[in-house]
């Protein structure tokens, strides 16, 4: 059973950061060589998730090597079917897709605790990455993530104003054209909250899977 916290929300004036992912054993991020959506899965060290939304399917690779809490986190969310019904409630061109905390009628659900704030990881906000969603305060990420939709580096941890950013844990490996195409839905003001599509955007169903070889 989930434990009532508050749903977070990204303000777009407020940062957000990360970092790269890494292809040895030191842990060290090399992901600055590939600033675009594709993640090598071939390393290893990545769980990998099937996002069945109503405009498509969306597959993520999260970088359980470098975002181990992050990872984690999602996983224990998908297992219990926490993002089952839930839609993408902010949607910003060329900025990102935010969801994971809202049903179809806007109303919260109840979620874990938060869990430290992942940033200093070496993974970065570049297009295609899924980081976390949070407040003002950097160790209150949830359950909310959101998928960036262009290369958004003043989320990142070094160039955050906070000097804190938020935590990108993986990407997307495929269906980027369908993110793209939420990126594009009309939006408007519903319930106090900005950037809501005008139609739902449903996340279906988020299932674990094999990555790709």
């Amino acid at each position: 059973m989930f434990k009532l916290k508050s749903i977070l929300a990204i303000s777009v004036l407020t940062l957000l950061s990360a970092c790269g992912s890494s292809s040895d054993d030191s842990g060290e991020a090399d992901i600055d060589v590939d600033p675009v959506a594709a993640i090598d899965t071939s390393r290893g060290g990545y769980l990998c998730f099937d996002m069945t939304t109503s405009m498509g399917t969306i597959e993520l690779a999260l970088d359980r090597r470098n975002a181990p809490i992050t990872t984690q986190n999602f996983r224990e969310y998908a297992a219990v079917g926490f993002y089952d019904g839930t839609i993408f409630h902010r949607v910003i061109e060329d900025f990102m897709i935010q969801g994971g905390g809202f049903d179809e009628t806007l109303e919260a659900r109840e979620t874990n605790p938060a869990i430290e704030n992942e940033s200093y990881n070496g993974l970065k906000n570049y297009r295609g990455r899924i980081a976390m969603a949070r407040t003002s305060a950097p160790n209150s990420a949830t359950s909310q993530f959101f998928i960036n939709t262009v290369d958004n580096g003043f989320l990142n941890k070094a160039q955050a104003s906070d000097g804190i950013g938020y935590a990108v844990f993986g990407g997307v490996i495929k269906g980027m054209n369908i993110v793209d195409s939420i990126e594009e839905v009309a939006t408007g003001a519903v319930a106090g909250m900005q950037d809501v599509p005008v139609e739902n955007v449903v996340i279906e169903s988020v299932r674990e899977m094999d990555c790709p070889n």
